[in-house]
């Protein structure tokens, strides 16, 4: 089992994915997975599920499909 305290605390998941949990046995990483889980559906509530979207959510839409249409048909074609 890992001590928690041998551990610093880290912001990235990457980081504590392969220091930490790649090292543990399939059955470990599949209760981890399950206590994670377990604990996102109890705090489901405090997630904003909602279909609205915001001004900023709209921009990196907007800011993603011309960059998108950019690369696939090129800044100098005309499209028609």
């Amino acid at each position: 089992m890992i001590a928690a305290e041998g551990y610093a605390m880290t912001t990235d998941a990457q980081d504590l994915y392969s220091e930490a949990v790649s090292q543990m046995s399939p059955r470990q990483r599949l209760r981890l997975a399950a206590l994670i889980l377990d604990d996102l559906a109890a705090s489901a509530e405090a997630i904003d599920f909602s279909d609205a979207w915001s001004e900023e959510d709209q921009i990196d839409l907007a800011a993603f499909a011309l960059s998108h249409g950019t690369s696939v048909y090129g800044q100098d074609e005309e499209i028609t």
